[in-house]
């Protein structure tokens, strides 16, 4: 158990400090490029481990519908908002908007399967939407959001979207199955937005070997390792309490901007994690029914 327990502590410092590594990495890269090789080079090192791991179960037709639904939100859309956003952004917003993927989940259930809200879930979802619109600002009498905040949102929002179909998929599928093939399947979809990007604004590659390396680095320890060793400690602790090892990666992505990047760290940034981590917090407390794993949607982030 301790093992499982600081397995899962180093895990959310990696992904807490992978916001401003990816901030990094768009000095040198364009967005949708940066991803889309990022993401590739997870594929990679994730097929490499299906090889190993023989007896990769073969999607049904019905499955696939779902992993074409995770590899469009999960990935495409997600991935392509994420860096078109953080390239406009502080790391420290993204991280605390992205915070909101879980509450979001909660909001979209309600409107698309008309699933039930308890009382926790409504306090839980507007509390950390008070925390938002905190973190993003009000000026003027309106909201004050910017156009990187903007993106990061529908990032978040194509998290959640993704998230309902790895549900759907967890009910005949393990997380470490799903995440291989929604991977490599994201990785396939985004090989064209590249070459969007690439004929619409010009793809933007650098030629610094250190600032390669940091970006294979980053793709296959904090997109694909990480998340084996997430999947792994939520098997053994839990999905409810390793999901409060989640609302360490704010926090970590605020002090590691502030160190890496130079990134002032404000006041409303603080208060307005504060609010959406607790939100969060109250929205998915546990009540003693079954608690689904969420390991996969932050192993494909």
């Amino acid at each position: 158990m301790i093992k499982a327990f600081i397995s899962l502590f180093l895990v959310s410092v990696l992904w807490g400090c992978n916001y401003p590594v990816s901030a990094y990495l768009l000095q040198g890269f364009s967005p949708v490029f940066l991803s889309t090789v990022r993401i590739c080079f997870t594929s990679l090192f994730l097929i490499i481990v299906a090889m190993i791991h023989k007896g990769m179960k073969r999607p049904t037709l019905s499955e696939w519908k779902y992993l074409i639904g995770v590899g469009i939100f999960g990935t495409l859309l997600n991935q392509t908002f994420y860096f078109t956003g953080l390239h406009h952004t502080t790391p420290a917003n993204a991280s605390l908007i992205i915070s909101l993927a879980p509450v979001a989940t909660i909001l979209l259930e309600r409107i698309i399967f008309k699933v039930k809200f308890t009382i926790k879930k409504s306090v839980g979802a507007i509390i950390s939407l008070i925390g938002v619109f905190s973190i993003i600002g009000v000026a003027n009498g309106g909201l004050g959001i910017s156009w990187g905040d903007f993106n990061i949102l529908i990032a978040m929002l194509c998290l959640s979207i993704s998230i309902l179909f790895i549900r759907g998929l967890s009910k005949t599928m393990n997380t470490f199955i799903i995440t291989i093939y929604s991977t490599v399947l994201g990785s396939v979809l985004m090989i064209p937005a590249a070459g969007v990007e690439s004929f619409v604004s010009g793809s933007v590659i650098s030629h610094s070997l250190f600032m390669w390396i940091l970006l294979i680095f980053a793709g296959i320890m904090a997109q694909g390792i990480a998340g084996f060793w997430w999947n792994k400690g939520v098997a053994k602790v839990g999905a409810g309490t390793a999901s409060m090892f989640m609302n360490i990666q704010p926090f970590v992505a605020i002090l590691a901007s502030h160190f890496i990047l130079g990134n002032h760290i404000f006041l409303n940034q603080i208060i307005g994690g504060i609010l959406v981590l607790l939100g969060v917090f109250i929205a998915n407390m546990p009540s003693g029914k079954r608690v689904v794993s969420t390991g996969a949607n932050k192993a494909a982030m």
